[in-house]
């Protein structure tokens, strides 16, 4: 059955992504951040073994964005928290496997992505968890409809997500991909420099 991998993308406008990451090291440096970690992410994980899908947000500036990759398909994320935007993505007719990831992991390789799509081989769905308690990747061998309720409840952006989202698969054989952190504040930034990235910056001090 053919794979499909979907990355959940925002537009990299400053005040609108990474808004946590942003008070630490500026609203503009953030949205430059987000647009150069997506665009190397985007060439890492457009492999043959599977159809790299873009979902975007918001959904009309994302669908007519000219900073995605234009030979990719695009999605809208549409409405709702995370877990109903994912849950709509997950519920689309993939044909096969279906697999979202988060566009703000610098970590994520194809061959974690392979690993994860051979998990869903002898299970029904795979996450790949988080230091914080989230995750970074969640996906279904969709050999049948998706579970009523998944991603419903979910205590998003907190040390409660992954909890939260497996006591919704109980009934499901769920694997485990690899663990992987990402970004959400300066701390969690790679000490690097690679292609204009910004390197760490020292968080701001001096604030009442």
């Amino acid at each position: 059955m053919p794979r499909t991998l979907v990355v959940m993308l925002k537009e990299p406008r400053p005040g609108r992504v990474k808004t946590r990451l942003g008070r630490d090291i500026g609203m503009t440096r953030a949205a430059w951040w987000v647009r150069h970690q997506a665009a190397r992410l985007l060439r890492r994980l457009d492999d043959p073994r599977w159809r790299l899908v873009l979902a975007v947000a918001p959904d009309h500036a994302g669908l007519a964005s000219r900073v995605w990759p234009p030979h990719l398909p695009r999605v809208p994320q549409g409405r709702g928290d995370l877990g109903a935007r994912m849950a709509r993505i997950l519920r689309r007719d993939h044909g096969g496997p279906v697999i979202i990831v988060g566009a703000d992991i610098p970590g994520i390789t194809a061959a974690h992505v392979e690993r994860a799509f051979r998990a869903l081989a002898r299970a029904d769905a795979v996450v790949g968890p988080a230091p914080d308690g989230g995750y970074w990747l969640i996906g279904l061998r969709r050999t049948a409809a998706m579970p009523a309720g998944l991603l419903e409840g979910v205590r998003w952006s907190g040390p409660h997500a992954l909890a939260d989202t497996l006591a919704g698969m109980t009934h499901l054989r769920v694997a485990r991909a690899d663990v992987l952190q990402d970004v959400d504040s300066a701390a969690d930034l790679p000490a690097q420099t690679c292609g204009g990235e910004i390197s760490r910056p020292r968080a701001a001090t001096g604030n009442a």
